[in-house]
């Protein structure tokens, strides 16, 4: 049984190595990946991935990166495309094969089929001197000197190459339709990322929670109006305008500081020029509002209204944080 440090070691020594194989990869980077990028641009299909074992793995990947990032991909089997899924190939689509040893029996009995389709072929290979990298129309070069593997066989640093290809692919391709942040929250409407591209702070805060308190009022009115509201905070507003905030932390340093608060009234205790963000903002700005002020509340305003308080505890039941 190894040691701990024996396993950080080893741990270390394989990223390190992959680490090393990614930065050959990118030396490489030549004509045929700006023309391929080119291609796709002005592509009126779609663009075909396929592969076989652990390839296949790595082109269902990089076809899920494509698509939430505005390139249309389909993936495609290649033990299964012999069988009937050729048909997914039309005619204005891009093939791209990926192999590390572009010599697979699979790969070297799909390759003349798709030749016939007359598509245009990409290979994302690991050996250029390949039947695949022979047949394609332009080649990305992943070679890597050695897997991971203690043995050089399971597809490890190979694949890791595959995968930041076709990760770079797909950033050229995204920065080059001007893909924004907008656009990218039309394909991810789910989970926790989806909301922080779409949600708004008036999604998250309640319109019908709008606690606020006059600036003579009393203390009591004031802790009636914080409990009865379960906000930890009360807006201070003096004709409509906000003049303030008052929140839990503000009560007990009051607290702290006097031993009669008979007579305080709200202004005494309140703080001056409380942040504030628009309904329609996202609620994700807000998470980074609160962080950069320290702070768990915001004020909700509407074209400058007061609209109510959006508290860190809202972000968290919404799985912003």
């Amino acid at each position: 049984m190894k040691s701990n440090s024996e396993i950080k070691k080893e741990a270390i020594e394989v990223l390190e190595l992959e680490a090393k194989a990614l930065l050959n990869v990118a030396s490489k980077i030549n004509d045929d990946f700006v023309e391929v990028i080119h291609l796709i641009l002005n592509l009126q299909g779609r663009v075909i991935l396929t592969g076989i074992g652990k390839s296949a793995i790595i082109a269902q990947k990089i076809v899920a990166t494509l698509n939430s990032t505005g390139t249309p991909a389909i993936f495609m089997h290649a033990a299964d495309a012999i069988h009937g899924d050729l048909g997914i190939i039309q005619e204005h689509d891009l093939i791209i094969a990926i192999s590390k040893s572009g010599n697979t029996p699979e790969i070297k009995v799909l390759i003349p089929f798709l030749k016939q389709t007359k598509n245009k072929m990409v290979a994302i290979v690991g050996n250029m001197n390949s039947f695949l990298a022979e047949q394609s129309d332009y080649r990305l070069d992943t070679t890597v000197e050695r897997e991971a593997c203690p043995n050089n066989l399971a597809p490890t640093t190979s694949t890791t190459a595959q995968l930041a290809m076709g990760d770079a692919l797909a950033v050229c391709l995204q920065t080059a339709r001007q893909f924004t942040d907008k656009d990218f929250a039309k394909y991810h409407p789910g989970g926790a990322l989806g909301k922080q591209l779409y949600l708004k702070v008036g999604d998250v805060s309640n319109p019908n929670a709008r606690p606020s308190v006059h600036p003579d009022d009393s203390i009591k009115q004031l802790i009636i109006t914080i409990t009865n509201h379960r906000l930890g905070a009360t807006a201070v507003q003096d004709n409509e305008k906000i003049i303030g905030i008052i929140t839990d932390g503000d009560i007990r340093r009051m607290l702290e500081k006097h031993d009669d608060i008979s007579q305080l009234k709200a202004i005494d205790i309140m703080s001056i020029n409380p942040k504030e963000i628009e309904e329609g903002e996202l609620a994700a700005n807000a998470l980074h509002k609160m962080r950069e002020n320290n702070i768990s509340q915001l004020l909700v305003t509407k074209s400058g209204e007061y609209a109510g308080i959006i508290h860190l505890q809202d972000l968290l039941k919404e799985g912003i944080i």
